[in-house]
């Protein structure tokens, strides 16, 4: 029988959750209803009351109550509705969950959502979900609908969305419930060793030509475009070690952390990997840029730098010649430190559409800074660096590039 999991703060927002029960109940799947809440008493009967949700994250209720520290007793709360869903899902007695809340109870709910496997049906409808949902979604698949008003009763505005949240996991829940048995255990486990690739709009044709030929060998792709989120999303995985191997051939969101760029993947981008022992494959894809928001919201300080309008909402400029060689710098730290095989392919000719020889972009000197830095900074270590006399989006760069991650993965397979 496929089963929706509900989670939340049972005192304040009960009624909410009582009629979202029923109306799961009347969409044909059974219901699991976990409560968060701490303080008020719960305003309809919970499945698995608030005591077991503490105790699941090594707490006692009573203790959470006394405690003067609410932001404490929320984050303790949020620990174990992770465990709980964990511990559902292991059960098989949840096919999707579904939460309702503000600030706090999406703070809870999503952090619980996030731990749960990708393609585990998560629909979150938040009062926070028209503004940034990157701290609750992170690099989950969880689905958020904006709740318009506040959560408080059911109303014409509400119900209607609350509704449509209902049928959305229900439908969500019954086709993860009917896959299951085709459904690989883990993500990784598949017939087809996965591998990660970033890509851009400006790196699409070399990366594309790798994907094709990764394909070809076997594998299947995974492509992350490096939005930030991208990138995070491709580090969490790579850690997790669900990947053969990694294709990282660009790298923009290194120039974004290094120059206040607003598409940056922090500064771990470019470590699971080398971490995990994973081969890696990497380029210097779109280094030659930063990328800002509209062109109106451009800083007074890089308005005198080759600015280029990507579309309405993004903006770039040119990185100079000392941002590339602070670039190569710490591109090289962090290969430096990987643990498994790790190769560099420099294209000579270009770094992006705007690189390539007769690009706005094309600055041989700034990239001969990059690429003198990357050099300096890789001697002595085991990472592998080839040149290629071609720009990054050559179809002739992606292939060879696919290759060479072929061979690694065929050299660590052998090994094991």
């Amino acid at each position: 029988m496929t089963n929706v999991v509900l989670v939340g703060t049972l005192d304040t927002k009960g009624v909410e959750y009582g009629w979202l029960r029923e109306r799961l109940l009347r969409a044909g799947v059974e219901v699991t209803v976990v409560d968060t809440g701490i303080m008020g008493e719960p305003r309809v009967a919970a499945d698995v009351p608030r005591a077991e949700v503490a105790r699941a994250a090594g707490a006692e209720l009573s203790l959470l109550r006394s405690d003067a520290d609410r932001g404490a007793a929320v984050t303790t709360m949020a620990r174990g509705a992770e465990a709980t869903l964990l511990r559902l899902y292991a059960e098989g007695r949840l096919h999707g969950v579904l939460a309702i809340g503000g600030s706090g109870g999406t703070s809870i709910a999503t952090r619980a959502m996030r731990a749960l496997p990708l393609g585990v049906p998560k629909v979150m409808v938040s009062s926070m979900a028209s503004g940034d949902t990157a701290p609750y979604v992170g690099s989950s698949d969880i689905t958020m609908m904006y709740s318009v008003v506040d959560i408080a009763g059911i109303n014409s505005v509400s119900e209607p969305i609350l509704a449509n949240a209902a049928a959305a996991v229900a439908g969500m829940a019954r086709c993860f419930a009917r896959a299951g048995a085709d459904r690989p255990p883990r993500l990784g486990a598949g017939p087809r060793p996965l591998v990660a690739a970033s890509m851009a709009g400006v790196t699409t044709s070399g990366v594309d030509a790798a994907r094709e030929r990764l394909t070809e060998l076997g594998y299947e792709v995974l492509v992350f475009h490096v939005s930030g989120t991208g990138g995070r999303t491709l580090e969490t995985l790579a850690g997790q070690g669900v990947f053969a191997g990694v294709l990282d051939l660009t790298l923009s969101e290194l120039a974004d952390d290094l120059c206040g760029g607003i598409l940056t993947a922090g500064p771990d981008r470019l470590s699971a990997a080398g971490r995990a022992g994973v081969p890696q494959v990497v380029s210097l894809g779109a280094l030659d840029m930063v990328k800002f928001g509209p062109l109106e919201s451009l800083p007074q300080r890089v308005l005198d730098r080759g600015v280029h309008v990507h579309n309405p909402s993004i903006t770039v400029i040119r990185t100079s010649e000392a941002e590339c060689a602070e670039l190569g710098r710490r591109v090289a730290a962090k290969l430096r430190a990987a643990t498994g095989p790790t190769a560099v392919c420099v294209p000579l000719r270009g770094l992006s559409t705007l690189g390539a020889p007769g690009g706005p972009y094309h600055d041989p000197r700034a990239d001969r800074a990059l690429f003198s830095a990357l050099r300096e900074g890789l001697h002595g270590s085991a990472a592998r660096l080839y040149d290629y006399d071609t720009h990054i989006n050559d179809p002739a760069f992606g292939r060879a590039a696919a290759d060479r991650l072929h061979a690694m993965i065929g050299t660590v397979s052998a090994a094991a």
